[in-house]
Formats: structure tokens, sequence, C-alpha cells
């Protein structure tokens, strides 16, 4: 299988692009070959498509259910009791949905953290889209389900092995809702099995509280003590850190996702880009599941994050008053007004390059031998004109209505924004829809 894209703009320079099996084999003006499937990319430029480094794709499920909520009464009382009731069914119908808008929208490799994770990877398999997938791990520090849940992480890394669209990694939720004898054995665990650990770390002021009444330890400080953190770790959201905490996380080669639209919506906090970048730890972009964002648009992700990263302020933001008052000199030093910081670059970097890297994908570039996965936007679309700055651009102006072709593994996903098959997808979550408040 191979595909020609013809006269498309790479880096300011028009190119065609071969694609052979999964991965990019030239990019020449003018190359003279036969192929089996061509693009005319007249008109169009090339990006690498994102790489949606946290969610939890079958939300979409939850979008606009239980909005406007402090996280831990969103939590307990909404969305916990919600998703109780999800069937097998049910997480294939959202996941489905949460492929077609990441599609639709630039994205082709996402790492989820859900329940009833072979619905994921069915649907994941069906839509040709990348993925890096958990299941759930929380105990809540119960020695039954702390056990029944140690099985159902071996029967699930038994039955799924990994191929060249999905890997599988470990979920445990958080540091309040797995123990610290359970935490030490995945981390056992993944060390025998070479595993990727995703895991919410430090995102609310009350994460911090509660593990310093309960370890005596902040989160960071606390996995730090058993021995927890390693290159292999991804740590979404990680807004409550420290100076010292970051210094852990970069000796440590913990890699962490911002999660800036989910942050700002559960009103969690400000992401401390600065201090964090400049330890040069690696950063990657996520939109979190659709309940608490709540869509799964990179584009926006990436402008929010910029903008979050430059107008986070005093005057602006301010200080919390329920700051903790050992916080408040960290916060008020991580705090800032700098339109510098968090360059619409750097932005798309995190959502390419840098999620490419969490995940060890030899992705995230236009080059011979990288795989295969990349958009095409459309130069002709009305918030890309006038062209000074095509990054910029597609960071602060674009929408994804811009993005015209969606290509993974060097398979076409979406061609002038027609996805097959997507009526029959929004009819069947349309469908869902009226059911579940039938079962309800």
């Amino acid at each position: 299988m191979s595909l020609l894209i013809k006269n498309v703009l790479l880096n300011s320079r028009v190119q065609d692009v071969l694609i052979q099996d999964s991965r990019f084999t030239a990019v020449c003006p003018d190359l003279q070959v036969q192929a089996s499937q061509v693009i005319d990319g007249t008109g169009k430029a090339i990006f690498p498509s994102f790489i949606n480094a946290h969610t939890h794709a079958a939300m979409t499920l939850l979008r606009g259910y239980a909005d406007d909520l402090e996280l831990f009464t969103w939590l307990q009382d909404h969305i916990w009791p919600f998703e109780a009731r999800l069937t097998f069914e049910d997480i294939y119908i959202g996941a489905r949905l949460a492929c077609l808008e990441m599609i639709k929208t630039g994205t082709t490799m996402f790492c989820d953290m859900y329940w009833h994770m072979p619905a994921t990877i069915k649907a994941v398999e069906e839509m040709g889209i990348r993925a890096a997938l958990s299941s759930v791990f929380i105990d809540f520090s119960d020695p039954k389900k702390a056990k029944e849940f140690r099985a159902r992480t071996r029967k699930f890394f038994r039955e799924n092995k990994p191929d060249e669209r999905i890997t599988y990694i470990l979920g445990p939720h958080a540091v309040y809702t797995v123990s610290r004898d359970s935490l030490i054995w995945l981390r056992d665990f993944a060390a025998d099995n070479n595993l990727l650990i995703n895991i919410h770390l430090a995102e609310t002021r009350k994460e911090v509280e509660d593990c310093i009444q309960g370890h005596g330890l902040r989160p960071v400080e606390f996995l730090e003590s058993i021995g927890f953190l390693g290159p292999n770790v991804i740590s979404a959201h990680t807004v409550w850190v420290n100076a010292q905490e970051m210094d852990i996380l970069a000796s440590r080669g913990v890699k962490v996702v911002h999660n800036p639209v989910s942050n700002m919506k559960l009103a969690s906090g400000v992401f401390p880009f600065r201090e964090i970048h400049k330890r040069g730890i690696c950063i990657g972009l996520g939109t979190d599941g659709c309940s608490s964002n709540n869509n799964l648009d990179m584009l926006e992700e990436m402008k929010i994050a910029a903008l979050l990263a430059k107008s986070a302020g005093l005057e602006g933001a301010a200080v919390p008053a329920n700051v903790l008052e050992s916080d408040l000199r960290q916060y008020l030093e991580q705090v800032y007004l700098d339109p510098t910081l968090f360059t619409a670059a750097q932005a798309l970097e995190c959502a390419t390059l840098n999620g490419a890297r969490i995940f060890g994908l030899d992705a995230g570039r236009i080059a011979p031998g990288k795989l295969a996965d990349c958009i095409l936007v459309d130069l002709n679309h009305y918030s890309l004109v006038p062209g000074h700055d095509l990054v910029s651009n597609l960071v602060y102006s674009a929408s994804s209505e811009c993005i015209d072709t969606t290509i993974c593994n060097g398979q076409v996903l979406m061609q002038n924004r027609k996805v097959p098959g997507e009526e029959e997808i929004i009819k069947e979550a349309r469908q869902w829809e009226k059911n579940i408040k039938n079962r309800a």
C-alpha cells in the first residue's frame, strides 16, 4: 500500500510526500513514483497529527452531564454513580464517538483510562486510530478490592497484546483512590512487564491536603518514597507541585500531561508551565474526558494552554483564598503575566512530538522513516488567511474545520472532512441517549 501526497506545503516549501505502508519514505519536490493512492495537496499544508496524551474516551457519553461542579463532588456524587451503570455496549458506543471526534479534529493517538476497556479496544481497532489503553485500577484501600483489581490487571495483560496501533499500559487512578500496597504492586508489575503507568497526580489542592494528612507527604513526595516514579510514569494534570516536587519529577524522568481546559473548568489550579518546562520535563497535552472539557479538540487545547500560561497573573486569576499557607510563596512565584511564555510552536510541539516521546512512538515529524501520522489543512480556510505565520494561525486562529484530511499509520481516515460511517456513529449515540434515559 502506498500513498502519494502531491504539491503540499511543508515548512514553507511545496513538497511531495510518499507514504509506503505505515511510514513516510520520501519528502521532496516533484516526486516521480507510482502509488496506489494519490492525494492532490495543492492549497494544503501537512502537519504531524495530534496526540491526546490524557483522556477518558467513552466519557463522550457524559458530555454536558453534571457541569459546573467542584471535582470531588462531581466525581463522587455524579460521575462515579453514572459510570457504575455503563455496560460494555455503552462504552463501545462512547469510544466510537470519541474516535470519530478525534479523527475529525486531527488526533490520531490518544491515551485512555476507563472501564470496560475491551469495548474501547474494539472501537479503536475498527476506527483505525492509535491508542495507549489502560484499564482503571481503584481499590479505595480495601484489601478485597485490591485483590480483585490485581487479578483483573493480570487477566487484562494476559489477554491483550500490543500491535502496531495499540499499546497497553497501567492505569492507577490516583494516590487518593489506590492504596500504598497496590501502588507498590503496580510499580513492580510495570517493571516486570516493561509497562508505562498513567496516573492522575497533584491535580487539586484537596489531593495535596489529604495526602499530607494520610501519609505525611505531598503526592509526588509520597510516590517518590515508595520508589514509584520513573521514566515510565505519565503524570496527568500535575498542577499542585512545589519546586522540590518538580525537581523530583525531573530527576526521575517522569513525563507530565497538561490538561488546561479541564483544569480551568474544574478550577483545579494553574499548571506551572514555566517551572516545569525550564527543568526539561517532557510536557504533553491532553483534553481529559468530555465531561470535564467538554470536547476532544486538540487545536482548542493548544490555544488555551498557550494563553493560560501567558495570562495567569495576579491581576487575573489571583491567588485563591484557600491556597495552602505553605504553598503561598510557591504559588506567587508560579503566576505571571508574560506573553513570551508557551509560544505557538511550543504548543504544537507539546501536542505532537512531545506526545510521541511520552509513548515511545516514532512519530511527531513529517520525515522519511517516521510513522505516517499526519493531517492536511486547507490553506484557503478563512482562519488561515493571511498566512504570515502558519503555525501561529494553526494554534491561535484555526478551528478543526480547517482540517481536510487525517491519516494514521499510512491509512486515510478522513478526506474532504468526511469519515466513512460517521452518520451511523452519531445516530447510534443518539439512540443510546434515548435508551439510557429509559434505563434510568
